[in-house]
């Protein structure tokens, strides 16, 4: 455990960078943690967090945008999901970037989307700054102030190893349950 720790002293803002690039939830709640522990620095973590998710979300953006063919592979297999993406930018509009940052499974859909339609390139970059500063204050806040809690989760999953899938089932079930009816034909 304590080579781990040491690891992620050294390699945790490279790592959380570069999975932050795709989203960073589950990331800025570890870093949150690990800073609340004294393995890294918050105020560093929420910065590295910030930079990659609104990098991330740009990218995306621009991809779908002028690199169609490599996202239509993507797309196909992701009908529905896109339908509800697309759905979502429609209802909410330009709140939709921020909406995006903290519903959980279209986090990556929303930038296509809005790539994929006539939506303003700048105007995406201008609102997408603000909504992965809050998202990134909100979540990495969030797990810090709530350090211990976090920490004392974990100590009782290293306890009895048998819940931790129980609870990767629930949460995969429940977001499939979320998409199979969000996704559904009216």
């Amino acid at each position: 455990m304590h080579e781990l720790l040491t690891t992620l002293s050294t390699y945790g803002y490279i790592a959380l960078f570069l999975y932050s690039l795709g989203g960073g939830f589950f990331g800025m709640i570890a870093a949150g943690a690990l800073s609340y522990m004294g393995k890294m620095d918050i105020k560093i973590s929420m910065l590295v967090v910030f930079f990659a998710n609104y990098l991330g979300d740009m990218i995306l953006f621009y991809m779908a945008r002028y690199n169609k063919q490599m996202i239509a592979p993507y797309m196909k297999n992701h009908r529905r999901k896109f339908a509800l993406s697309h759905m979502l930018v429609r209802k909410y509009g330009d709140f939709a970037v921020f909406l995006q940052k903290f519903v959980y499974g279209v986090k990556t859909l929303v930038p296509i989307a809005m790539g994929l339609s006539k939506y303003s390139f700048v105007k995406f970059g201008v609102l997408n700054a603000p909504a992965s500063a809050l998202f990134v204050l909100f979540f990495g806040l969030l797990s810090y102030k709530g350090g211990e809690h976090i920490v004392s989760i974990f100590g009782r999953l290293k306890d009895d190893p048998w819940i931790m899938p129980l609870i990767l089932l629930s949460l995969i079930a429940l977001i499939w349950f979320y998409f199979s009816k969000a996704a559904k034909k009216k």
